[in-house]
């Protein structure tokens, strides 16, 4: 089953690490230390997939993770796999009534954010008898967030486990009691940071009244590459961000406090090519589906060395380089550097970057209704009159779908398929805006 799924997934061969967890003994715990980026999903995925059983109609498999961003993309790699088995997530700002018709018939392997799964446990909507394998995926993260209390509440619900997992990102001297693990195997990869040899840092001179011009400076001399712009408040992104859209440059931006759909549509446009630029919080440092990361930079210094090590690990990661900038004030001194970088120099008169190559269509339908991605791409192929170089990465959701369509031919596209059908239904069709 797992040659399967690396089949299915178009992997090769396994990272060291991913090889170690996949040796480590089956029926014992274990803490697996990696840094941001380096497949920790696939590590504790696939030996998953040798317990779990066919003959089991309720969950086996309980993966508790800090953030909804997060849930969703190990529920996406899961599918991928193609094993056979039901997956489902839930996650706060989600719809209960759904999770709770998703549940009626379970799954195997349940991901999900503590508070929503201990509200789920709380109603008993799930039976927790037959889980035997607890992942606490970002666990470090996790504890940071403030989520201790409702993981305890989960692992106390959880009688019959055989096996514990728990993968951090930074070191852990001590497990709470509260996740029992005992006698762990412990696989330590944070010394191999395999991101550092192909990680260049930069900084950027400037003074403190000069510094959004220097940002936008920067961004125009690196031009559609996929770039991360960090914050250290969401209201520092909120601001720069309706300065740059005043200087016409299109951009999503990324925080704790929007609504869940305007988060996924945010990192849809990212992961399809429609925005190249994400101006974000620390939020999106860590545990996220977004493409590889050409430029970090970091327009707020963050507090922290660790903090400063996840932002960069979003670039260079694996065998890719990547380049992290920082804009600093002539006496500016991070502790955590201990030697500034080599200086960046930003163009006097910026040119705007070209608008990117793709845009985005929104469909008002998803898989609740049926509607799947076959369905799409023959829409667009047939109706819409595109060839396939055309069409992009095309991601359905529960009740809505995106594809990902030149920006020169989308336009065309919707006037051709607005009065079109899909499975015999009008739906919504239009420019995601």
């Amino acid at each position: 089953m797992v040659k399967r799924a690396l089949r299915n997934l178009k992997i090769n061969a396994l990272n060291e690490m991913q090889q170690a967890a996949l040796q480590a003994p089956e029926k014992q715990d274990l803490i697996l230390l990696s840094p941001t980026g380096s497949g920790k999903t696939l590590a504790f995925l696939l030996p998953m997939l040798r317990t779990l059983r066919t003959d089991v109609a309720t969950v086996q498999a309980l993966i508790i993770v800090p953030s909804r961003e997060l849930a969703l993309q190990i529920e996406q790699v899961f599918r991928a796999m193609g094993s056979g088995f039901k997956v489902n997530c839930c996650y706060g700002g989600h719809s209960v009534p759904t999770e709770i018709n998703n549940l009626s018939q379970p799954p195997a392997v349940l991901i999900g954010t503590p508070g929503r799964l201990a509200h789920h446990l709380r109603r008993k909507t799930f039976d927790t008898r037959t889980v035997n394998t607890l992942v606490l995926d970002e666990f470090d993260k996790a504890l940071e967030f403030g989520f201790q209390e409702d993981m305890a509440y989960i692992v106390n619900q959880l009688p019959f486990l055989k096996k514990r997992v728990l993968t951090s990102a930074t070191p852990m001297d001590d497990i709470p009691t509260f996740t029992g693990i005992s006698k762990p195997a412990i696989l330590n990869y944070l010394a191999h940071q395999a991101s550092a040899p192909h990680l260049k840092q930069k900084v950027v001179i400037t003074k403190a009244a000069d510094k959004l011009d220097a940002l936008f400076a920067l961004i125009c001399k690196i031009g559609n590459t996929p770039t991360l712009v960090f914050c250290n408040h969401r209201e520092a992104v909120e601001r720069i961000s309706d300065l740059l859209w005043g200087r016409g440059l299109d951009h999503g931006v990324f925080h704790g406090g929007m609504e869940q759909d305007d988060r996924e549509r945010t990192l849809l446009k990212f992961r399809n090519g429609s925005h190249c630029l994400l101006i974000t919080t620390d939020l999106a440092s860590r545990g996220l589906d977004i493409p590889e990361i050409e430029h970090i930079i970091h327009y707020q210094l963050p507090h922290t060395g660790e903090a400063f090590v996840h932002r960069n690990g979003r670039t260079a990661r694996m065998h890719a380089t990547g380049t992290s900038y920082l804009l600093l004030a002539p006496d500016e001194r991070p502790a955590y550097l201990a030697e500034l970088p080599e200086q960046e120099a930003i163009p006097e008169k910026p040119v705007l970057p070209p608008p990117t190559a793709w845009a985005t269509l929104y469909i008002a339908a998803g898989k609740k209704e049926k509607i799947n991605k076959v369905d799409i791409v023959g829409l667009l192929l047939k109706k819409g009159e595109l060839v396939k170089e055309d069409l992009g990465l095309i991601e359905v959701l529960d009740h809505s779908a995106y594809a990902a369509i030149k920006r020169d031919r989308i336009e065309r596209v919707v006037q051709r398929i607005r009065t079109e059908k899909i499975k015999g239904k009008k739906i919504n069709i239009k420019i995601s805006r």
